[in-house]
């Protein structure tokens, strides 16, 4: 991605913080208009699909947390990275309980999600990649996946069980915990051409996410509904 001279001027004086959430709100929309996380949402599917999403989270967050791990031994990058966020364990707690350990261990992930995974895994100590694509993880986890919880709960019967994902326990206040996260991308020193990588890798993380979603959409469709004034076959 290239910024043209207008945009570079205002967007290179932004925090990162900023910068990014105005940069990557037309990606971020698409992500979340997708059907299948309206469907989901919406209570049109059932906790199969909110478990075949749990199993490709798992994979993804295997590789954001690896990743964490070599960026953290950086000169730079070990500020940005926060135990509190790891989803790791919480994922495998939610597969135990939703579809059995043994099972969710032999569960094969989506073509869609082993690219996302691959992105991921190519980063190596990338601060300013790894950045990127935690922002889009870890600030949506916090914000819009607090929304998904309560819907969960809502529409699929679901408590605290298989919703772990989703429970920051360390984190006792989510709101100074967002403002200090993004008081440290703040802090990462950023040249010009590093802000553009950060957009560029923050979008593509986003359009990632979008093909998750639409692969999941083509596995996992509502179940037709019945015309008004008609009676479903009786089996």
């Amino acid at each position: 991605m290239t910024l043209s001279p207008t945009q570079a001027a205002a967007d290179l004086d932004e925090p990162a913080s900023l910068l990014l959430r105005s940069a990557t709100r037309d990606a971020h929309e698409r992500a979340e208009s997708t059907g299948f996380v309206q469907n989901l949402m919406g209570g049109h599917l059932d906790v199969a699909a909110y478990a075949a999403l749990a199993v490709q989270h798992r994979a993804i967050y295997a590789a954001l947390e690896s990743a964490g791990d070599r960026v953290r031994r950086t000169p730079t990058g070990a500020g940005l990275v926060f135990d509190e966020l790891r989803r790791g364990d919480a994922l495998a707690t939610d597969l135990a309980f939703l579809i059995g350990a043994e099972h969710a261990r032999r569960v094969t992930i989506l073509p869609e999600t082993r690219r996302y995974v691959d992105r991921l895994e190519g980063l190596g100590e990338d601060v300013v990649g790894y950045l990127a694509h935690a922002y889009t993880r870890y600030l949506g986890d916090l914000s819009g996946g607090q929304v998904i919880k309560r819907m969960m709960q809502r529409h699929y019967g679901l408590a605290e069980d298989g919703l772990a994902f989703y429970t920051f326990e360390q984190i006792e206040k989510i709101p100074p915990f967002k403002d200090r996260y993004r008081a440290a991308m703040d802090a990462l020193p950023l040249t010009g051409s590093d802000r553009e990588r950060l957009v560029a890798e923050a979008r593509l993380a986003f359009d990632l996410n979008a093909e998750v979603f639409g692969a999941l959409g083509r596995l996992h469709r509502p179940e037709p509904s019945v015309p008004s004034g008609l009676s479903a076959p009786s089996a």
